[in-house]
């Protein structure tokens, strides 16, 4: 997922996945990320096409491509253009796509997002490994905040990103961009673009907003009461009130979020919960991205499959064998 428009956000007034950080624009440390993941068999990329397009031919980025790579233009959304994409995705689909009938419905995507420095093939075969055992139609990751230390400021001086947690009983976590979807069995998708416009927890309005669209949908009160709980705890969380923010999250757990978000969406709805921390850095803000670029040899994983411009890519090291063909 490397758009531009609707709700994504721009960094120094540009598409961010352009930006580049140690001299390789991020989009193309996903693209060669998934080369080496063992389950995903061809990649998809959408968003402004001839600039994509023109990036991918240089022969630098081009030379490591093991996998069918499928270049999309981009829609007015992200629902949109996760939605046309997997149409495109399908058996004998067309350059324009097709609707799915009979098995398309059990075809099975990743996604992922195209801002992702820190991402691993391991991080991400293991997700896939575990999120197709959930027998879900959507799995959707978390990362423990645990995971997450190491990118953030310590004690020593050192600066680090500023995390916004999910926090639940189960513990404080963030979503960490992979998701495992069977597009076609989740009837009511289009709700997938409500919450992704009002995802930022740091902003009171998004969760007005949000509850205002969702509120009296099937479903959509649960919803809405789960999310002001974790918004609540969340700034509790963040003004360092840690006591006040364990309170109000014992309210709601994981299994109570996975039956509201597939009640309104009516789909087979799971959380899958993740010890990586890769995934779930993504670059927000021109503040993130300097921090990212300050430190970025401290927190790069010493897997990363091209050791910033190697060249190579080499095999996962997983010995998972893929279970099903997955495009990501």
């Amino acid at each position: 997922m490397a758009g531009d428009r609707g709700a994504a956000r721009a960094i120094f007034g540009q598409s961010k996945v352009f930006i580049k950080i140690r001299g390789i624009p991020m989009v193309v440390r996903v693209v060669w990320t998934l080369q080496i993941v063992l389950e995903v068999s061809e990649v998809w990329v959408v968003g402004d096409c001839d600039r994509l397009e023109e990036l991918f031919a240089r022969p630098q980025y081009k030379e490591g491509l093991t996998k069918p790579l499928h270049i999309v233009e981009q829609h007015a959304n992200l629902y949109e253009n996760t939605w046309e994409t997997y149409k495109r995705t399908l058996p004998d689909a067309g350059p324009e796509g097709r609707e799915p009938i009979g098995d398309d419905h059990d075809f099975q995507v990743l996604y992922v997002a195209g801002d992702l420095p820190f991402a691993t093939p391991d991080e991400i075969s293991h997700f896939i490994a575990k999120g197709q055992r959930l027998d879900c139609d959507y799995a959707l990751g978390l990362t423990r905040a645990s995971a997450l230390e190491r990118f953030t400021a310590n004690s020593l001086g050192r600066r680090g990103l500023d995390i916004a947690y999910i926090n639940l009983r189960d513990g404080r976590m963030k979503e960490n961009n992979l998701h495992l979807v069977k597009p076609g069995r989740i009837l009511n998708r289009h709700y997938i673009q409500d919450m992704y416009s009002h995802r930022q927890m740091r902003k009171f309005g998004n969760m007005v907003a949000l509850i205002g669209k969702l509120l009296f949908r099937e479903g959509g009160i649960a919803i809405c009461f789960f999310y002001m709980v974790m918004h609540s705890a969340g700034l509790a969380d963040r003004k360092g009130w840690k006591r006040l923010a364990h309170w109000i999250r014992f309210v709601v757990t994981i299994k109570a979020n996975e039956w509201g978000i597939g009640k309104l969406m009516i789909c087979r709805f799971r959380f899958l919960i993740s010890e990586y921390g890769g995934c779930a850095i993504d670059v927000d803000s021109e503040e993130d991205y300097e921090i990212i670029q300050e430190c970025f040899d401290e927190w790069v994983d010493g897997e990363h499959p091209r050791k910033l411009g190697s060249g190579k890519a080499e095999e996962s090291v997983s010995s998972d064998k893929p279970s099903s063909i997955v495009r990501g």
